[in-house]
């Protein structure tokens, strides 16, 4: 384990840190809902939102395990604030020097992987970092690494947000113009947040919604049965592992995202159709009787088929109708299951489950 050193600009630092007053305040929603953003953004068991005083390091949002501060020597985020423009990502804390003997990777709460953002006052200094961690070895893709640095600048304009609510408390809100720079900030973070919030039931890819996003729809539709059960199709790209060894995953990734576009526009203002992993999609039919269903798979089959993109394609689709008792799960089960007869018999068809 190796100590982390001071940054040159340590006092100044400090100064930054200390004039925001939040060493020490209570746990607070917002800040608690951008580390949740985070951990499911980044597929972590946890997060926090930390701060790096003078010889400690304390937890203004964490989640996955009960502490309040540690000291500063032990903390990752006094390594990651000497980078103050940079992510810091360790895939292996057990692999790495600097954490190796770290009481909390060879105790609790065990932490192999970890990645942090530096949170930055106004005028650049590193105050601590929104950071996310987990018992288990990992990395982080560009997409995801690019969503935590953009979830640390949030935290940090809440950070301003406290200052400047300060500021015009202290000025008995005299001046409308901090009123309006005040609700002018809380819109952005407000949109911001939505967008990010979104990005959790997206698939980035293709646009279109993720396992999340189907599985709070499949409940939904459930519920609201009152037009019948749904109806839900599995489709898978047949042979799709060639378009990938033969024309290259960028081709892949085209294919991918015109399927993607067949079913948006098939399925727009009918049911909704996601991407439930790989080459594999899921379409929803709410109220959707199975005859009627299976037909818009064939339509669905065909116009893939047609796809002007200069390769052969094709899918196979399973397809199952909700019983009443069953979960979602088991649904989808039977759907797959179908799914796989499709491809069993040859591919390029519908095979209705039992």
């Amino acid at each position: 384990m190796i100590k982390p050193a001071l940054p040159a600009n340590e006092a100044e630092r400090l100064a930054a840190l200390h004039r925001y007053r939040i060493l020490d305040t209570a746990r607070e929603q917002e800040f608690e809902d951008l580390v949740t953003i985070a951990r499911t953004l980044c597929g972590t068991a946890m997060g926090a939102v930390t701060l790096i005083d003078q010889d400690r390091q304390w937890f203004k949002a964490l989640q996955g395990f009960e502490s309040e501060q540690t000291t500063r020597d032990e903390a990752f985020c006094a390594h990651a604030i000497l980078q103050p423009g940079q992510l810091t990502v360790v895939p292996d804390a057990r692999q790495d020097a600097r954490f190796c003997g770290n009481p909390a990777v060879v105790g609790e709460p065990n932490i192999r992987f970890y990645a942090g953002a530096p949170l930055l006052s106004s005028d650049g200094h590193a105050l601590g970092t929104l950071c996310v961690f987990d018992s288990a070895p990992g990395m982080l893709d560009a997409d995801r690494a690019s969503a935590l640095r953009a979830l640390s600048r949030q935290v940090g304009r809440m950070m301003e947000m406290r200052l400047l609510r300060r500021e015009i408390d202290h000025h008995h809100r005299e001046h409308a113009w901090y009123e309006a720079r005040l609700a002018e900030y809380y819109q952005q973070l407000e949109q911001t947040n939505l967008e990010l919030s979104e990005q959790t039931r997206t698939d980035p890819l293709t646009g279109l919604p993720n396992r999340r996003a189907l599985a709070a729809a499949m409940s939904a539709s459930i519920e609201r049965a009152v037009e019948g059960p749904p109806a839900v199709a599995i489709v898978d790209i047949d042979h799709f592992k060639r378009v990938n060894d033969i024309h290259g995953h960028s081709e892949g990734d085209r294919v991918l995202t015109e399927l993607a576009d067949v079913l948006r526009a098939q399925f727009a203002g009918r049911g909704m159709a996601a991407r439930f992993g790989g080459e594999e999609f899921v379409i929803l039919m709410p109220g959707t009787p199975l005859h009627q269903a299976e037909l818009q798979c064939h339509y669905l089959r065909e116009a893939v088929r047609l796809l002007p993109i200069g390769l052969p394609l094709s899918v196979s689709i399973g397809l199952a109708a909700h019983r009443a008792g069953e979960t979602p799960a088991d649904t989808l089960r039977r759907a797959d299951a179908a799914l796989y007869q499709a491809k069993a018999q040859g591919r390029d068809r519908v095979v209705l489950a039992d």
